[in-house]
């Protein structure tokens, strides 16, 4: 059962989009940075703390699956395009993140490149359940 201020199961989703060929551990990495994103410019789909039996208490986590896609890198930069055509802000991690020594040379590294060019290994999107479909057509569920 939701809460009265929970938005409508469903309403939305969230996928993260990553580039097929990536490293289990690159995989991993690369969807924690980028849901990382979308909880910052989302702080409503974060529920309530969580608590065990003995009075415990945890963190919150996110109200909504997370979808796991892939595909190969051109998807990828179709899926950006899609996103920003259908105003929705992707979060975005390019291959050279992978080398950069801190969250600085991160937004550099992005920052020097046109978009168009970006060597892009993954991408999460969130928003209306159809948009986001539409952005990641083509891709298959994460193994």
């Amino acid at each position: 059962m939701t809460s009265s201020d929970e938005l409508p199961r469903w309403a939305t989703k969230i996928a993260v989009l990553l580039r097929e060929d990536l490293a289990p551990w690159q995989a991993l990495n690369v969807t924690s940075f980028l849901v990382s994103g979308i909880v910052a410019t989302g702080p409503e789909l974060v529920g309530e703390p969580y608590e065990d039996a003995d009075g415990t208490r945890y963190l919150p986590m996110i109200r909504q699956p997370v979808m796991v896609l892939e595909g190969p890198g051109e998807l990828l930069a179709t899926a950006r395009t899609r996103a920003l055509e259908r105003s929705l802000t992707p979060a975005v991690f390019t291959a050279e993140l992978f080398s950069t020594p801190g969250d600085v040379q991160n937004r550099a590294a992005v920052r020097a490149v046109a978009g168009r060019d970006l060597d892009l290994v993954g991408l999460a999107v969130h928003g209306p359940k159809n948009a986001v479909d539409k952005v990641v057509k083509g891709a298959r569920m994460h193994p």
